[in-house]
């Protein structure tokens, strides 16, 4: 079978596990071209390859046609689930007026605050339409990720077999930054020259930020650093105003002065890759990259 290596490859976010690489290509080359042609550019169907690592979260044994497994508050494990779940409740309440904003107690992360969180951000605009069990199997691939080696390094491996020496580009959503970021620093010998990161949570102290590797490194104002992604030379990154997974929009500060960063605005639906992929920023950052 010929391996297809493509300029541009693109790295999708949670809840992707029912997805391979054919239908993610078909899901993101099209608002993809449009960003790009916003730039003055083009991109053709072969200069896009998606990375598939979704099928690692998915159940086994379960039919294409099920949703995620039947969890409910229970499920929501005590530590990174709770953090992060009471993070988003927070971010959620300031961006959207409608969400109840958490009080010192519910933030205590208590059984009740869990089912307090989860009712929250189910009636907020950035979670509409989506189920209690959608929700926490998010959580669940975040902190899996993050906390299991080996899923972790089959995930990379996933990502290193789809880079090749004309890849120029990489376009990472959500997670899917993680693993983008995580995979370049692996591998500086890459010949990646642009990384643009969209609805990225790389700046959330503690529960992703704390927890990425390489581990970050001590700075001289006596916080920490993260290491800077290989040998790329323009990283990107886009957040959308009302995105809370994206909670830290200014990557800067964590990453040093030579991240660009761009704030848009994608509509109801602030987290979707869509209009992240369309929106005028990412083109001109692709398009740039293609370029150099």
């Amino acid at each position: 079978m010929e391996v297809v290596v493509a300029q541009v490859v693109g790295v999708h976010g949670i809840a992707q596990q029912f997805k391979g690489e054919s239908v993610l290509h078909a899901d993101w080359f099209a608002p993809m071209r449009d960003g790009v042609k916003f730039s003055g550019g083009d991109l053709a169907s072969e200069d896009l390859r998606c990375v598939s690592y979704g099928q690692f979260f998915r159940p086994p044994g379960r039919p294409l046609s099920s949703d995620v497994p039947p969890l409910t508050a229970d499920d929501v494990a005590e530590g990174f689930d709770q953090e992060l779940l009471a993070v988003w409740w927070a971010e959620a309440a300031r961006v959207d007026e409608q969400v109840i904003a958490p009080d010192v107690q519910s933030l205590a992360r208590t059984p009740r605050s869990v089912q307090a969180a989860l009712r929250a951000l189910s009636g907020s605009r950035f979670f509409s339409g989506l189920a209690l069990r959608a929700m926490v199997f998010d959580l669940h691939q975040l902190r899996r990720y993050l906390t299991e080696p080996d899923l972790r390094a089959r995930i990379q491996e996933q990502m290193a077999q789809a880079i090749g020496q004309d890849t120029r580009v990489i376009v990472a959503h959500s997670l899917g930054s993680v693993v983008a970021y995580e995979a370049l620093c692996a591998h500086p010998r890459w010949p990646v020259r642009a990384l643009v990161t969209v609805g990225s949570p790389l700046g959330i102290r503690n529960l992703i930020f704390d927890r990425l590797l390489p581990v970050p490194i001590p700075a001289g104002d006596g916080d920490l650093r993260g290491v800077w992604p290989g040998a790329v030379r323009e990283w990107t990154n886009i957040a959308d105003t009302g995105d809370i997974v994206a909670l830290v929009k200014d990557l800067r500060p964590l990453f040093g002065p030579q991240v660009r960063g761009c704030v848009v605005n994608n509509g109801a639906k602030a987290h979707d890759v869509s209009p992240y992929l369309a929106a005028p920023e990412t083109g001109a950052a692709v398009y740039a990259g293609l370029k150099d």
